[in-house]
């Protein structure tokens, strides 16, 4: 019997590793125990990409890399390692070299857009009371009110850093597009997904939260890169 690969997440803006719980406990119910969840500083891509790579480092044998939101980014310069077999993208930003979140943003605004504000120490947030309707407005209102409360604010300037070199563009990609996202435009999404020629896409209709709300449907995309690349 094949060993499992391990499974490292990488969370985006406004969260941290928790984001990940609901994917993380529907991994571990269908027999996946090396599972690992990245705590990234959010302070700068080559910040956030090197911490990244410290934790693929650590892991012993292949490892599929999830990245979810600007964790896409993440794993997109961080993913070149040798180890890494496979990227999935959930909901997610897909640079080509050059590239920054910002950049992609400003072509296709999303939604929620104007819910993103800066605090006078050069963090962005968004608005508490729009968190909800703006991240997850699939989750029911407490979830969203802790989510709220605990975001994990960037510092501003990591929305304008540029990829490098793009892992996707020599490692097999999956995609999970979410409908009904505003914090990425859908057709943003779209987009990005196209370009990297993906073994596989998928849409839900589901917030940006799509990690939280429909993670037996993002478990079944990051099994398919699995079950792709493995052997």
């Amino acid at each position: 019997m094949i060993d499992k690969p391990a499974i490292v997440l990488v969370h985006g803006f406004w969260g941290g590793a928790a984001h990940w719980a609901n994917v993380i406990v529907e991994l571990n119910k269908r027999g996946y125990d090396r599972i690992h969840a990245v705590e990234n500083p959010l302070t700068s891509l080559a910040d956030d990409a090197e911490r990244t790579r410290k934790m693929i480092n650590q892991v012993a044998g292949p490892v599929v890399l999830v990245g979810h939101s600007y964790g896409g980014a993440v794993i997109t310069e961080a993913g070149s390692l040798p180890n890494v077999t496979a990227l999935v993208y959930i909901a997610a930003f897909a640079p080509d070299a050059g590239e920054s979140p910002g950049r992609i943003s400003e072509q296709m605004p999303p939604a929620g857009f104007d819910s993103i504000v800066p605090d006078s120490d050069g963090y962005l947030w968004i608005k508490k009371e729009d968190f909800h309707q703006t991240f997850c407005q699939d989750l029911g209102a407490d979830e969203a009110l802790v989510m709220a409360v605990t975001q994990k604010a960037p510092v501003a300037s990591t929305f304008g850093d540029t990829v490098t070199a793009p892992a996707w563009r020599a490692k097999p990609s999956w995609y999970q597009v979410s409908t009904q996202d505003h914090a990425i435009h859908p057709d943003n999404q779209r987009r990005m997904a196209q370009r990297m020629n993906p073994r596989k896409v998928v849409e839900l209709d589901a917030s940006h939260a799509s990690l939280a709300s429909r993670p037996e449907d993002v478990v079944n995309l990051i099994e398919d890169a699995v079950n792709a690349t493995t052997g």
